[in-house]
């Protein structure tokens, strides 16, 4: 189990330190907590223990039961430390070699990786001193996670606001997983549906959620890659630490794509784009009439075939969803795209499919097939970089 040391100081912001640290626990992490003097009066020790299910540690002096040097003990144990939410006062102290309580000396006593996410007054994060600190702890290593913009506790609206606890982790979750099999990696994915507009009214999509694509996505940036997200019409959101390019039709898809392919060491397309798209778009919603209406459909540009014509060095990755003869038209599509594996999932299968959170499927390449079993969509995902990984070495 790995293990987490959370600092927390006397910002308003400490109550979601709580939360965090629940989250945490929840998902297997063993976190320690160190709290300031201020925060102690914002809020209490024993929320923390009972949160974590271990000691909540406030005085540098304080007698332990068995004797060890807490600091110490503390420092060596921790994989990754996390300092949140960061006041000018302990971002100053840390920058200028001050060690006078129990999470300073801790820190400084540290190797493992240090993350500051500060929260203060906008004025406060902005003036020189504290810019200049912030620079000084990047100079030595630190970690500064961008404070978020909204209205302060103060009542200012500003930048220095500690971001939610789910963009915590994610930074957390990226520092500690086992795997960094994708450091240095530049992957590309896509997600979710594209919409083909009518009228100002109308357009023809499907019912891809982009929840695949945005696990692999997240999965990708936890293993250590820098991910592009090129996302067309979701109902879930984006990993955090991705950088993400909105599309809305299948053509702006395959520019944004385009565009991006030689920069790429690894694309995965997940997104369900359109195949046909309208002729012309009327300018003016469409009345209703008496009869049929007729809507002229063109093809639209095929992604996947452009991105294996003009494949140099990149790993390819191509979906294929289908209602009957999975592998048929699977390998088909490996074939004819020059894809390098094609994931493939039907909808007649339990647990796969659109909008779920579990997914069942088959990675096809040009060795053979591999079955998997019913999956979180997380979990997926990683099977999924496993096999791309396993087959870029």
């Amino acid at each position: 189990m790995k293990t987490l040391l959370l600092g927390v100081t006397g910002s308003i912001a400490a109550y979601k330190s709580a939360t965090l640290a629940h989250s945490l626990k929840k998902n297997g992490i063993n976190v320690n907590v160190i709290m300031t003097e201020n925060a102690t009066k914002i809020i209490t020790p024993l929320t923390f223990e009972h949160l974590t299910s271990n000691k909540c540690v406030t005085d540098t002096f304080e007698r332990a039961a068995s004797y060890d040097v807490k600091h110490i003990s503390l420092a060596q144990s921790a994989d990754c430390i996390l300092i949140a939410p960061a006041t000018a006062n302990i971002i100053g102290k840390l920058a200028n070699g001050i060690a006078d309580d129990m999470l300073t000396t801790t820190v400084m006593a540290s190797k493992a990786p240090v993350y500051i996410a500060p929260a203060m007054n906008t004025a406060m994060y902005e003036s020189p001193a504290n810019q200049r600190n912030l620079k000084i702890l990047e100079s030595y290593g630190y970690h500064i996670i961008e404070p978020a913009e909204g209205l302060l506790a103060c009542g200012d609206v500003g930048k220095g606001k500690m971001p939610e606890p789910s963009v915590l982790e994610e930074y957390i979750y990226r520092e500690l997983n086992d795997k960094k099999d994708l450091i240095g990696k530049r992957i590309l994915v896509s997600a979710g549906a594209t919409c083909e507009d009518i009228d100002p009214v109308r357009y023809i999509t499907n019912r891809s959620s982009g929840k695949m694509g945005c696990e692999i996505a997240r999965a990708a940036l936890r293993r250590g890659a820098s991910v592009t997200l090129v996302a067309a019409h979701m109902e879930t959101e984006p990993p955090i630490l991705a950088e993400v390019v909105r599309v809305r039709s299948a053509s702006e898809m395959f520019e944004e794509i385009k565009s991006r392919y030689e920069n790429t060491d690894i694309v995965i397309k997940a997104a369900a784009v359109a195949d046909y798209t309208p002729t012309s778009t009327a300018d003016n919603k469409i009345k209703k009439k008496e009869g049929d209406l007729s809507i002229p459909l063109k093809r639209t540009e095929d992604i996947l075939s452009y991105l294996g014509k003009n494949k140099k060095k990149q790993f390819l990755c191509g979906f294929s969803m289908e209602t009957e003869n999975l592998e048929e038209n699977s390998l088909k599509k490996l074939k004819s795209k020059n894809a390098d594996m094609i994931v493939a999932n039907s909808l007649r299968t339990p647990g796969a499919g659109f909008a779920t959170d579990t997914n069942v499927v088959t990675l096809i390449t040009k060795q053979g097939l591999e079955q998997k079993d019913i999956m979180s969509k997380y979990d997926v995902a990683n099977t999924i970089l496993d096999k791309i990984s396993e087959m870029m070495r």
